[in-house]
C-alpha cells in the first residue's frame, strides 16, 4: 500500500501524521510524507525587482522549514509502533499544496492521501481556499481527511 501524507506543520496535519502512527498498516506499506513550498506575496507592480528578490528568501526559508519538517516528521514516525513497519519517505516540491498533492498522487501511483483539515469557517475557506476539499475532489485515489481537536484548531484561528 502507498500512502501520501501530506503534512505543513499545523496542528492539523500532526493529527494526520499521529493517525498514522497510531493505525496498524499492512506490511510493505510505504509512506511518503510530502510538504509543497509556497508562500503568498501580493501581485503589485515592481520595476526594482525588489519584491521579486523578497519572494525568493521568502521561498528559501519556507523551504528550509519544510525540508525540516518533513525529516523530523519521519524520524518521529519511524520511532511510533507504526513506523517498525512502514518504510518512510520524503519530498518536498515547489508550487501549490492543493495541485502538488494531486501531482505527486497521481506519479506515484498513491493509494491513499490522508491530509489534515483546518476546518475554516465559510469566509476563510472563500478567501483562503481548501487544500483539503481540492484534493478530495481531484485526487486520482481515496482521500482521509483528518481533524486535529477543537482545541488545536483554535490555536491555528
Amino acid at each position: 500500500m502507498k500512502v501520501l501524507l501530506a503534512i505543513d506543520g499545523s496542528p492539523c496535519s500532526l493529527a494526520a501524521v499521529k493517525e498514522v502512527g497510531s493505525r496498524h498498516w499492512p506490511e510493505g506499506t510505504v509512506v511518503r510524507l510530502f510538504a509543497a513550498v509556497t508562500t503568498w506575496f501580493p501581485s503589485i507592480p515592481d520595476p526594482l525587482l525588489i519584491g521579486a528578490a523578497m519572494y525568493r528568501d521568502l521561498i528559501e526559508t519556507e523551504r528550509i522549514r519544510l525540508d525540516k519538517l518533513v525529516e523530523s516528521t519521519a524520524a518521529e514516525l519511524r520511532k511510533s509502533a507504526a513506523g517498525k513497519i512502514l518504510r518512510i519517505e520524503t519530498t518536498v516540491v515547489d508550487g501549490s499544496p492543493k495541485e502538488g498533492i494531486v501531482e505527486e498522487a497521481e506519479k506515484w501511483a498513491a493509494d491513499l492521501i490522508l491530509i489534515g483539515s483546518h476546518g475554516y469557517g465559510n469566509v476563510k475557506r472563500f478567501m483562503l481556499g481548501s487544500v483539503s476539499q481540492a484534493v478530495a475532489t481531484h485526487a486520482p485515489c481515496s482521500v482521509e481527511i483528518v481533524r486535529a481537536s477543537q482545541r488545536a484548531q483554535e490555536q491555528v484561528d
